[in-house]
């Protein structure tokens, strides 16, 4: 299987949250970071070309899960890079709103 460009694989991330029902919220000011959420869900999923920084998650603690796309991806490694983030998305989200996804009848 081919390996795409980092910017296609984005490209490509994009659409799968979208098809996942997830919106985008932002946009970082290079156009190189998208945010993403779930309508009516706390927290929010990054996909962008480049790791956050120290300050940057301190600053904004709305980000939950980032997929980082760094460097050249076939499909098959973007789905299954996509399917952890949004597995750590759900957990974080999870522990967020007090729910235990492992056991929804349990709450903080």
């Amino acid at each position: 299987m081919a390996a795409v460009t980092p910017a296609a694989a984005l490209a490509r991330a994009r659409a799968l949250l979208l098809a996942e029902g997830f919106v985008e919220v932002g946009r970082g000011t290079r156009g190189e970071s998208f945010y993403f959420g779930l309508p009516a869900a706390a927290g929010q999923l990054r996909v962008a070309n480049h790791a956050r920084t120290p300050r940057q998650r301190l600053k904004h603690p709305e980000v939950v899960a980032s997929l980082v796309v760094a460097g050249p991806l076939s499909e098959a490694a973007l789905r299954e890079r996509l399917g952890a983030t949004l597995r750590d998305f759900r957990m974080r989200q999870g522990m967020a709103d007090g729910v235990d996804r492992a056991n929804p009848a349990t709450s903080r």
